[in-house]
């Protein structure tokens, strides 16, 4: 993935000079936890329910926030987190920001919308947001409150560990959070919310799990639409995409917490579902195609 070749956005805030990220207590919405064998961390990069998961695996573990850097040579790169150089990892993310920021205008004006792009903030250890203090542990996340995306960049090498190695894997993730800030901005979000509150458990799920496909569909148009303008993906970097999708399926973390998959536990989707709606939105590059609730008979 030619990401050095990316525009570097403005749109960063840099707050892990701190190392605790203002942890002070503001209740928090529950998402600190993770990783008994490294999947919980990647469910809640995609917003999983953290206490779900405890549940599911009865107990929790310790991430580790430690700095790392992005290594590697031609179209792969692999994050070394035995590596003290965060500028690195901060200029990957800056560059992917910049990416989604670019083709995201370009979309929205061809709708004749004006694209409000998300701040995004890089932190160490922990940070404080409008949805409460988060932990290392609750991976990458966006909070429609203040419209910002989170990434602690330590998250790069668990995700590695996790078997979805590589830059675009990489790219995906901060893809699919952006896409929740489109999401937001469409006032998907919002409608989701309320409908939730108005069913059972077992809907409510149903519903997070086609907000997080139509996000991983976004995903795909981002994709689809900046290698049109750029050519900024090489050989391999879908096959990463595609399977870093498969790794966070939640029939896969199931499996993985040693449980039986059931559609009524599903949250985000399976693998296939999200390799799915992500080929979906990378094929066609259109948001309209990525209409999941509409799909599924659901209406707001």
């Amino acid at each position: 993935m030619r990401w050095q070749q990316g525009r570097r956005s403005r749109n960063i805030e840099d707050r892990r000079a701190g190392g605790g990220g203002g942890a002070r207590g503001r209740g928090g919405s529950g998402m600190g936890l993770l990783m008994t064998v490294g999947l919980v961390i990647a469910g809640l990069v995609f917003g999983v329910n953290p206490m779900k998961l405890i549940n599911m695996t009865g107990g929790l573990g310790g991430l580790t926030s430690g700095t790392g850097s992005l290594t590697g040579s031609g179209g792969g790169v692999q994050y070394d987190a035995s590596a003290n150089q965060e500028d690195q990892a901060g200029q990957f993310v800056s560059s992917i920001l910049g990416y989604t920021e670019d083709t995201w205008t370009e979309i929205f004006k061809g709708y004749g919308a004006q694209y409000q792009p998300p701040k995004l903030v890089l932190f160490k250890n922990a940070v404080s947001s409008a949805c409460g203090t988060q932990s290392s542990a609750a991976g990458p996340f966006y909070c429609p409150g203040d419209k910002q995306v989170y990434i602690d960049t330590a998250f790069f090498a668990e995700l590695q560990k996790m078997g979805a190695a590589g830059d675009f894997a990489m790219a995906y993730v901060i893809g699919h959070e952006v896409a929740h800030h489109i999401q937001n901005l469409e006032g998907t979000s919002m409608a989701v919310q309320r409908r939730q509150r108005q069913v059972s458990k077992v809907q409510s799920n149903q519903l997070s799990v086609l907000t997080e496909l139509q996000a991983d569909c976004y995903a795909g148009v981002w994709a689809h639409h900046t290698q049109k303008r750029t050519k900024f993906l090489e050989e391999g970097d879908l096959e990463e995409g595609l399977n870093a999708a498969a790794q966070i399926g939640d029939d896969t973390l199931l499996r993985k917490a040693g449980r039986t998959p059931h559609e009524s536990m599903y949250t985000h989707g399976s693998a296939a579902q999200r390799q799915q709606w992500f080929t979906e939105g990378l094929r066609n590059g259109d948001i309209q195609r990525c209409n999941t609730f509409r799909q599924a008979g659901v209406s707001f």
